[in-house]
């Protein structure tokens, strides 16, 4: 398992994270040229309404369990990295911030109404796992939305590419855990597309199934639903 394969031991994964977090964010806005947040926002808007419980599973700085949180969602926000949710604590003192592992939640069955993860399931070393898990905690009835990258099929393809296969990476050089900018593309290299995503969902226990691309395909936005 190496940064150049997308695949990492969870440990490996969490150390990396603990790594970038000073920089996180802003290599987020560079990355996307800022859309991120709309995006966030879009999600949110999904799955939560005012007086839910919400789960943000791999909340990383806490970006998106915020935007949760502006819904009216009582939110507890959920990551492995330590060093991220130090980060987190600093957006939301309403926030229930907890160190904690994606693939064995800490939660009860049925403990919530919806749940969101924010370019956060990739990461995974099991991602029907950590599906299965989300279905889990969710109440009957209750959404996930779940917002990551993907590999644009049309004009933009060569753009992408150029951006992930050689910008970002060389960008990593002079950043705190430049190896991380490695592992990003091939991360996404190696995560499902859009329509096999939607069968993992299927295949883990989600209902209702649908998907949206954003940011001219690179970013896909799907939305399940507990039975």
């Amino acid at each position: 398992m190496t940064y150049e394969s997308g695949t990492l031991e969870p440990d490996s994964v969490r150390g990396m994270f603990d790594r970038i977090a000073p920089v996180y964010d802003a290599m987020n806005r560079v990355m996307t040229v800022g859309l991120d947040r709309r995006w966030r926002k879009l999600a949110a808007s999904e799955v939560v309404w005012p007086g839910d419980r919400v789960l943000d599973a791999c909340c990383g700085t806490g970006d998106l369990a915020v935007e949760a949180e502006r819904r009216g969602g009582r939110v507890v926000g959920l990551d492995f990295s330590e060093r991220m949710l130090e980060r987190a604590r600093m957006k939301s003192g309403a926030i229930e911030w907890m160190q904690g592992d994606a693939l064995a939640l800490p939660f009860a069955d049925g403990e919530f109404d919806a749940a969101t993860v924010g370019f956060g399931v990739r990461n995974l070393a099991d991602f029907e796992g950590g599906l299965r898990e989300l279905v889990r905690v969710l109440k009957p009835g209750g959404k996930l939305a779940v917002l990551e990258i993907t590999r644009p099929r049309g004009v933009l393809r060569p753009f992408f590419r150029l951006w992930f296969d050689v910008v970002v990476p060389l960008l990593g050089r002079v950043l705190p855990g430049g190896e991380a900018y490695t592992y990003l593309p091939a991360s996404v290299r190696r995560f499902p597309g859009p329509d096999d995503l939607s069968a993992l969902f299927e295949s883990a226990g989600f209902r209702d199934v649908h998907y949206r691309l954003l940011g001219g395909g690179i970013v896909a936005l799907h939305v399940g639903t507990r039975p």
